[in-house]
């Protein structure tokens, strides 16, 4: 089967989220079972930037070409290279006007960067001739490619037959736009209707995606289930329920090739679930790092991401007081809201010796803060799949979760007498379930240790590779084939 994975951004060529992730480890999986599959990105400014940081080779494929139907002069170029240590090919999309900008997600105009890169997406494939079985799209920001397959391009014979497979990251970015986009992109003007891409009065693109192509994931089975619902749906809960059965939820995975603590070069001391010495010795070193006492027995809490609502920022300002009444540490990695940036900026000077606060994005600490801490927390409000909690399985580092969407999926709660379970969790969404829920995980670090190195083995002993996620994938890639080609 041939594949084609189109997204906005690819590990490690350019990385906002976990989308970045997926799309970066996927393809190498699919590999592995046989498949054939390439990725067409856009050539953003830091994409350029990391083909020189992994001196990676690249060629020009294709001369400045114009695109159908679109209202712009703009033109574009295709550029090659590969998945850095695979030779997994990578088609770039580059244009100085729509991705030129240091972010990946800023343009002077994102609905045109959107379009743009869709259609530019489907003219490379033409131009290359390469025809493909599937294409794996991505997120609002390629969601207009089905859209597009199912009408500018349905009686075009290269696409004849291609399967078109939509995965929702985070419904709560959805691409809605003003109709006048619709004139932009070149689409027919009947989609903008409540059965197409019509959403309140205006366009949504994401909508586009579910409404139009052969099948739609998301990245957990329980995210699957909780979209459908008014509660998690926002606003689309009545379109998923329509195309439910062409809705599957597939847990993401992790690269376990590079997310192993008994050989990642990111941290100094390497262990196994057989051999924990490593994860201590990296414990006394995170704590040295962040000039915090150095000591083995002192839980250290852990917080690593966006500082929004979503992640549950709210319950954890309003309990952070009452967790430092315990005699505990506490760091924390992320940018977001000012105003929660602001809190723990202060939080952290309140609590000089016991906290590092680090408002920043650094991927090299936050693989030692997975290898070096006790308890991870990760309180979602809601959470697609999350990939936080994986990583700190892998690694040793017990979490503690809201049980919502992936996090249900990957976190047990501990069941001390059959020795069963890797984290604690809450349901309901209060401050003070989640502080009960981090007092059980200081209970058992602290008064329980032979029920703390089975939690910690029990997280690390299973599968949250990408090899079941890929068998799976495949599995959906040939039901959207059997649509699309009518068998």
């Amino acid at each position: 089967m041939r594949i084609a994975t189109v997204s906005f951004e690819v590990y490690p060529l350019a990385k906002v989220g976990g989308l970045a992730d997926v799309v970066g480890s996927l393809p190498k999986f699919l590999k592995k079972e046989g498949e054939d599959v390439f990725i067409v990105m856009p050539m953003h400014r830091i994409v350029r930037k990391n083909l020189e940081r992994y001196d990676l080779l690249v060629e020009k494929v294709l001369e400045e070409f114009e695109l159908p139907f679109l209202s712009t002069s703009q033109k574009v170029e295709v550029y090659r290279t590969v998945l850095p240590n695979t030779d997994i090919p990578v088609y770039m999309v580059s244009n100085d006007y729509y991705f030129s900008s240091e972010g990946v997600y800023e343009s002077p105009d994102t609905a045109e960067q959107s379009i743009f890169f869709c259609v530019s997406a489907l003219e490379t494939l033409k131009r290359l001739n390469e025809k493909v079985d599937v294409i794996h799209v991505h997120d609002w920001q390629t969601a207009l490619i089905p859209v597009y397959l199912k009408t500018n391009y349905r009686m075009d014979q290269f696409f004849s037959g291609t399967a078109s497979v939509f995965t929702i990251h985070n419904l709560g970015y959805q691409g809605i736009f003003s109709r006048n986009y619709l004139s932009f992109a070149g689409l027919p003007e009947y989609l903008f209707n409540i059965d197409a891409l019509e959403f309140y009065g205006q366009l949504n693109f994401l909508k586009g995606g579910i409404i139009f192509s052969d099948i739609i994931t998301t990245v957990s089975p329980t995210y699957a289930e909780e979209i459908q619902s008014e509660e998690y749906g926002e606003k689309l809960q009545d379109v998923l329920r329509i195309r439910g059965d062409s809705l599957f939820g597939i847990l993401n995975g992790i690269d376990y090739d590079e997310f192993d603590p008994s050989k990642d070069p990111r941290i100094k001391h390497h262990y196994t679930v057989d051999s924990l010495n490593g994860k201590y010795l990296n414990k006394l070193d995170l704590q040295k790092e962040l000039g915090l006492e150095e000591n083995r027995n002192k839980p250290l809490l852990g917080f690593i991401g966006r500082l929004v609502d979503q992640k549950g920022l709210d319950l954890m300002t309003d309990v952070m007081d009452y967790i430092m009444m315990f005699d505990v540490q506490f760091v924390l990695l992320g940018t977001g809201d000012p105003k929660y940036e602001e809190f723990f900026r202060k939080f952290g000077e309140r609590y000089p010796k016991r906290t590092a606060i680090r408002i920043t994005f650094d991927v090299e600490l936050a693989q030692r803060i997975y290898a070096g801490c006790d308890i991870f927390l990760m309180p979602s409000k809601y959470e697609p799949c999350g990939l936080g909690q994986m990583y700190s399985l892998r690694y040793g580092t017990v979490p503690v979760v809201r049980y919502t969407g992936g996090l249900a999926d990957t976190v047990f709660e501990y069941d001390p007498e059959k020795m069963e379970g890797n984290g604690f969790g809450f349901k309901e969404y209060r401050p003070g379930d989640l502080l009960m829920a981090i007092s059980k995980a200081v209970f058992y670090y602290t008064r329980r240790k032979e029920h703390w190195e089975r939690i910690m083995k029990n997280g690390m002993s299973m599968d949250l590779s990408w090899n079941r996620s890929a068998r799976e994938y495949i599995k959906i890639y040939n039901e959207a084939l059997k649509r699309a080609r009518g068998y």
